[in-house]
């Protein structure tokens, strides 16, 4: 049986290391305090901007926002000052991020304990966060189909497939067998003929811990579609957040369960106590 020699742990410590939020942040353009609240409602407009950073003595203290700012000069009234929970240091990791999304049209970014930085949702859009969804969609893809090999093993899955899906795969497997690639059948298995196999088994819901109280199957298909979607560069956030936020923590907490699966060398499955 092939082995994954990484886990989704290994994805969380890569980003948490190496991609934080000062690589999807903006700068927070500010005025100062005493400036005429006409040229910074002009300045949103031309800019598109919904918030603005209001300064003080050089510092960012706060920000007012397009709606609430008055026609007068800025007054302490029109100022929202920062609450920690809207802030972040500049190296939060993506999940943090995600999860403060949630809540909130916007955070904001300190560095070295100044604030300077802005994060939307449409920041989620830029290539880091694209590139750490498509690794854990990925992740989530081969557990499914290293747990499929190890409850089913020499190919006793394919009875979980209709017949054109199982002819599919044969064909693929051909095609890539003439290129002399190191492959079997469950290689050319599609993410939706994974999501089948998972369906039809009830050993696999046993041992993953998928009941009737928590089903998977409309999970799987919103992780197949993000997948798409990151793999053709189309937009991700428009009309599915919160959505995407919660497949995001789902497809975690699914990993965590499929990782704990263990199969001993007599072929018997066992699973690490949670």
């Amino acid at each position: 049986m092939k082995h994954l020699k990484s886990t989704s742990q290994n994805l969380k410590e890569l980003f948490e290391q190496t991609i934080t939020v000062r690589f999807i942040a903006e700068p927070l353009r500010s005025f100062d305090v005493n400036s005429e609240a006409s040229k910074i409602r002009s300045f949103m407009e031309q800019q598109g901007y919904d918030v603005i950073g209001i300064r003080r003595n050089g510092l960012i203290i706060g920000y007012v926002t397009k709606e609430k700012l008055s026609d007068r000069a800025v007054i302490p009234e029109d100022i929202c000052y920062f609450t920690e929970t809207e802030l972040v240091d500049d190296t939060a990791n993506l999940v943090e991020v995600f999860k403060m999304l949630r809540t909130r049209p916007q955070i904001y970014v300190k560095y070295l304990n100044e604030v300077c930085g802005i994060v939307t949702k449409g920041d989620l859009q830029k290539a880091p966060v694209r590139m750490w969804l498509f690794g854990l969609v990925s992740f989530l893809e081969m557990q499914l189909l290293r747990v499929i090999r190890g409850c089913y093993p020499n190919e006793s899955w394919k009875v979980y497939l209709k017949d054109k899906r199982l002819e599919m795969a044969r064909k693929l497997f051909e095609n890539r067998k003439a290129k002399n690639e190191e492959i079997d059948l469950a290689d050319c298995l599609q993410f939706c003929d994974k999501i089948d196999i998972l369906e039809s088994s009830s050993k696999i819901k046993m041992h993953a811990g998928i009941t009737p109280q928590r089903p998977v199957k409309a999970l799987l298909n919103k992780a197949k579609d993000l997948r798409d979607n990151l793999a053709h560069a189309q937009d991700i956030i428009t009309g599915r957040w919160p959505e995407i936020a919660e497949t995001m923590e789902g497809i975690e907490s699914l990993l965590e369960d499929l990782e704990k699966i263990d199969f001993s060398a007599s072929g018997a499955v066992e699973v690490e106590s949670r």
